[in-house]
Order: C-alpha cells, then sequence, then structure tokens
C-alpha cells in the first residue's frame, strides 16, 4: 500500500497553529533533527509501506538508524515530538487518525517542497546522509525510486536546483558533490568548508550562471533559484570574513604580549646590570 492508499482511508490532522495560506507551507530551512525526521518519513513511505504512516516510536527507531545515515543520532522520543510539533506547524508534516489510540505521521513534502516522486527519493538521501557525490546518490536514491543511470539523475539534480532545493557544493566534473538547501547558514558554511570551499568563490560560480542565464519564459524561476544561493554564498562569505578578522586580531594581540615580554625582560637585564655597576 502507498501513500495514496492511506490517506484515502484515514484522516489527517494539522498542527492547531498552521494557517491555510500558502506562504507557511513553503519549505525553508530546519534543524538537523527535524530533516533527519524528514528523511525517515521518505524513505519509509517508499521502502516499507505497509508500516506506514509512522508511530513515534518507529520515527525515533529510524532517525537512530545505524545503516544509511550521516552522522548517527542518539535522539529521545522526546526530541523527535518536539521536532514533530515544529514540522507540523511548517505544514511539512501531518498527524494521522483512523489508527486507534497510537498516534502516527505521515509527510507532507509533495506540496511543501514542491517535488515529483524521484525528486523527493534525491532529497530524502540528502536528508539522511548529507552532501554526497552524484554516483553516491544516485545509487542510494535507487533503493527507493528507479533512476537508471547518471544523466537521468543529473536531469533530476538540475531540477531541484532550478527549485532552489539542492546546491552543487563543488564544480561541474567527476565526483561533483551536491547538498540540500535545507540547512541552516552555520551548518551551511560547514558544509562547503569541508568539501575544501569557501563562500567567496561559490558566489562567484553562481553570479556567472546568473549572468549566464537567457532572459525569456522559464528564467524567471531558475533566476531565482540562483540568486537564494548567492544569499547563502554571501552570508557564508561574510562569516568566513569575520572569522579570519578574528583570528587576524588575535595574532596581532599576540605579537603585541610577546612585544611587551621581550622588552620587561631587557628592562630587567638592564636593571640587574645597573645595579651591579652601583654595588647595590
Amino acid at each position: 500500500m502507498n501513500e495514496s492508499d492511506h490517506s484515502s482511508s484515514v484522516s489527517s490532522v494539522p498542527a492547531a497553529s498552521t494557517t491555510t495560506n500558502t506562504t507557511s507551507q513553503q519549505w525553508k530551512p530546519i534543524s538537523s533533527v527535524e530533516r533527519r525526521i524528514l528523511g525517515v518519513l521518505v524513505e519509509k513511505a517508499k521502502t516499507v509501506p505497509d508500516s506506514y504512516p509512522l508511530t513515534l516510536v518507529s520515527l525515533t527507531s529510524g532517525a537512530n538508524q545505524k545503516t544509511n545515515r550521516f552522522p548517527l543520532m542518539n535522539l529521545e522520543p522526546e526530541d523527535v515530538e518536539e521536532a514533530l510539533d515544529h514540522l507540523r506547524q511548517l505544514g511539512a508534516v501531518t498527524l494521522v487518525q483512523g489508527f486507534g489510540r497510537v498516534e502516527k505521521y505521515r509527510h507532507c513534502l509533495h506540496d511543501w517542497m514542491g517535488v515529483e516522486k524521484v525528486e523527493l527519493a534525491v532529497m530524502a538521501e540528502l536528508l539522511l546522509r548529507g552532501a554526497q557525490s552524484e554516483g553516491d546518490l544516485r545509487s542510494r536514491a535507487s533503493r527507493m525510486e528507479p533512476i537508471p543511470d547518471l544523466p537521468t539523475l543529473r536531469t533530476l539534480l538540475k531540477s531541484l536546483m532550478d527549485k532552489g532545493l539542492v546546491l552543487a557544493v563543488t564544480p561541474e566534473g567527476r565526483g561533483q558533490i551536491f547538498a540540500h538547501a535545507l540547512y541552516q547558514p552555520q551548518e551551511l558554511e560547514k558544509v562547503y568548508r569541508e568539501a575544501g570551499r569557501d563562500g567567496a568563490s561559490v558566489a562567484m560560480e553562481t553570479s556567472a550562471k546568473v549572468a549566464a542565464q537567457p532572459s525569456g519564459e522559464g528564467s524567471g524561476e531558475a533566476s531565482a533559484a540562483h540568486h537564494s544561493q548567492i544569499g547563502d554564498a554571501t552570508l557564508v562569505t561574510e562569516l568566513q570574513a569575520a572569522i579570519n578578522s578574528t583570528r587576524q586580531q588575535m595574532q596581532l594581540l599576540q605579537n603585541e604580549v610577546q612585544r611587551l615580554t621581550e622588552t620587561v625582560q631587557t628592562l630587567e637585564t638592564d636593571l640587574q646590570r645597573l645595579r651591579s655597576e652601583l654595588g647595590a
């Protein structure tokens, strides 16, 4: 039984504070725990549909799973429940009734992210494991939905990048690395840094792509996505500049301390010499 089969036999209950306007339903950066929960919901819906929707216990177990996860987590049910409450408020998850006394949860990511089912499989792998090469991503996402070859994956990635959901972490070429865009800004800076990159180089590359974007029908959505990437990269650049400036100031202070220490040592030596000459 798939997700649509379940939705016809149960009723979904959104969080009380969730509004019905479209703005509240759009995706946005979320915490690592929330990303893990969304990845687990998609994974289980696609790989073990008979056990989907998921209970709080099964969600916690799936989040702490030792395989197909990076980094490994050791969450408590309370952690998962708190994250679920926030995801319900965002419109990414709903509470499902119709299973007796046990509450179960299902994702709403097709609407929340605006993706098709194979695109969602790619997003789920990125949410579960973080940044990956396109080769690894294709083989891993294929356990949820068929992705026969790299050209097929690249078409999916292009669509997701146009929607602003996926970022190219490294330049085009063999072993290119991709990441989702649901990271918090400080986490995204770390993703780029671990890939051996900095925000300035990412911003320059993205700006070049925007400049080369042809005008006309369909270009507005892609440009908006690229500008979103530029905003992320600019923030990374500013953070890196602040870090570098702090390091430089610390180095200057260390140099000044060293200079003063040497001056004090010189004065002490001169004082001892004067005392010796005066017979003190």
